[in-house]
């Protein structure tokens, strides 16, 4: 399927395929749900997709460097590294790296603007040193880089049915509440890196802090407190998916059913979390498979459906046989041949 993917997208350079491949790869083993959805858009947009994805995910490998071998000095350096070879990328179309490589080239395709890159790549950089957020606002200025340009990314490759300037809040949105749904899925995990990205505020609204948080993860018991907090944070992630939901119509009706199961999917995180009595400090609330494939299924169905009604809309206008030869004969073909 990805050498259909490549072919077309029309990238033929055998280097460049590669490089798309490993993205591919990096999409399809870390990010399922996201990759899931991403099956379902046009085949000349996927590789792109992927692209990004698999640059995104590479930078946030190196700072979370989950076996911990890397001190956080060489954690930045390579990021630094990466960044650097991504601005060499963005300027000449090469690079070191397969990712670089692969989204310098998505870049360039597609017209995305480089500062949103930069944006995401010193949000990175932060998480290298920043361990928490005292205030709702705090969060959402790294979220612009970690999350929300991400979805600004997105929108050149999608493609929109009105100015893009319209539709970019509600994609930012999307990227903002994706995270936002990660951070309360992953608290645990978060928490065990040294980092709470629930903000302090929320938090304490509820009377919890790092030290409440901490002692549930270690004894694996629950509190009402922390209970209350969760039910907040989840709230407001909502809040955020109705900022987003709107800019779906705005897309080209062809990319519409991939961001709607996204939508469903990661929407549907929150469900499991809810399910499980906001017990994430404990246990990682996923989507079961059953549920991914019946929201996979009606985007696939959502997809055919559209797919049939371009071929009926094609059909129904095209002109009684004899017509268009009968156009050319008053000089209807004529045009551009002087």
């Amino acid at each position: 399927m990805s050498r259909r993917e490549l072919d077309a997208a029309g990238i033929t350079d055998p280097g460049l395929r590669a490089d798309y491949q490993c993205c591919r790869r990096l999409n399809a083993r870390h990010g399922r749900t996201y990759f899931l959805a991403t099956r379902l858009l046009p085949l000349e947009r996927r590789s792109a997709v992927h692209a990004l994805y698999g640059f995104a995910r590479w930078a946030d490998d190196i700072v979370d460097d989950l076996d911990r071998r890397l001190t956080p000095a060489e954690r930045d350096r390579r990021l630094r590294r990466l960044e650097g070879d991504l601005a060499r990328g963005l300027r000449t179309g090469g690079g070191d790296e397969p990712v670089v490589r692969a989204v310098a080239d998505t870049a360039e395709r597609y017209a995305i603007d480089p500062t949103l890159f930069a944006d995401f790549l010193a949000s990175m950089r932060s998480d290298l040193s920043v361990t928490d957020y005292p205030t709702y606002a705090d969060l959402r200025a790294y979220m612009h880089g970690s999350a929300a340009v991400i979805g600004l990314q997105m929108l050149p490759v999608l493609g929109t049915v009105v100015p893009r300037e319209e539709a970019a809040p509600h994609a930012a949105a999307l990227g903002v509440a994706f995270q936002l749904t990660n951070f309360l899925r992953d608290v645990g995990e978060d928490l065990d890196r040294g980092r709470v990205y629930l903000p302090a505020d929320l938090l304490a609204a509820h009377g919890v802090d790092r030290q409440l948080l901490e002692w549930s993860r270690r004894t694996g018991r629950h509190d009402p407190r922390i209970r209350a907090a969760f039910t907040a944070a989840e709230s407001l992630t909502r809040r955020v998916y109705r900022e987003a939901e709107p800019g779906i119509a705005m897309l080209d009706p062809r990319v519409r059913p991939c961001i709607r199961t996204a939508f469903v999917l990661y929407g549907g995180i929150l469900d499991a979390i809810a399910r499980h009595d906001y017990r994430v400090l404990h246990s990682r609330a996923v989507v079961s498979r059953g549920r991914r494939a019946v929201t996979a299924a009606a985007g696939v169905a959502q997809v055919l459906g559209a797919r049939c009604r371009r071929r009926f809309t094609r059909a129904s206008v095209r002109p009684p046989a004899g017509v268009g030869r009968e156009a050319e004969a008053f000089g209807g073909g004529s045009a551009g041949r002087e």
